[in-house]
């Protein structure tokens, strides 16, 4: 378990959309409680599901399920699945690295380049699942995909940071290319492995969110910088 606690990269500005972020993830989440099944009705409502987007090996019934259970269009659930949670600790880890890493890249690139770089890795990290298992019923949920990115980007902005992080329970200071590279090697362990298909991790969401990361922080990158990019 490699577990991030702290960065020593000082923000120039408040990183109001980081916050509202959070803000709104935790929002739903507690809107989730509310919903029919809780968090599993949730994730079938809104969540990612590829075989209902690319309409490979559906049937008529599972058809006529889509329409009774799923209130939003399909293509809609790109974005909306960022924002839907499987559990507490899914909810959590999420808003950590949150936290964490995103106030220094809403910094470096302005707060409405981040809002969509944001939810952009969050797309591609989607697209990325849906490649690997098109005909896949499983809904896709959580912000990692679009967190994954924004650890790409950290890791390009920011390698010799300084994290203070858990591994294996024993506290640890690393520059930020050790832990973010220590964290992409975990992913490709666990995919390649098969651990992260029996604790339910769509890991190749995170790699694809992670080079995506990597491949859009230049572009994103503003001519002059400030708050708003």
């Amino acid at each position: 378990m490699a577990l991030p606690l702290h960065d020593d990269q000082p923000t120039r500005f408040s990183p109001h959309v980081t916050w509202a972020l959070i803000a709104i993830n935790v929002l739903i989440y507690l809107l989730q409680q509310q919903w029919p099944q809780g968090d599993d009705g949730a994730a079938m409502a809104a969540g990612l599901i590829p075989a209902a987007l690319t309409g490979l090996d559906l049937t008529p019934a599972d058809l006529t399920w889509l329409e009774a259970n799923r209130p939003l269009p399909e293509w809609s659930t790109l974005f909306s699945y960022q924002f839907v949670h499987g559990s507490t600790a899914h909810l959590l880890g999420n808003m950590l690295f949150l936290w964490i890493f995103g106030n220094n890249v809403e910094d470096t690139i302005g707060r409405l380049r981040f809002v969509v770089f944001y939810l952009t890795c969050g797309v591609l990290a989607a697209v990325a699942e849906m490649v690997a298992e098109p005909a896949s019923p499983v809904p896709l949920v959580g912000a990692s995909g679009a967190i994954s990115g924004v650890l790409g980007a950290y890791f390009l902005l920011h390698p010799r940071a300084r994290i203070w992080m858990l591994l294996a329970f024993i506290p640890l200071r690393v520059p930020a290319w050790a832990m973010i590279g220590l964290w992409f090697v975990m992913q490709l362990w666990d995919g390649l492995t098969g651990a992260a298909e029996a604790e339910r991790v769509a890991w190749l969401a995170h790699v694809g969110g992670f080079v995506a990361g990597l491949a859009l922080i230049k572009p994103f990158m503003p001519r002059r910088r400030g708050p708003w990019g």
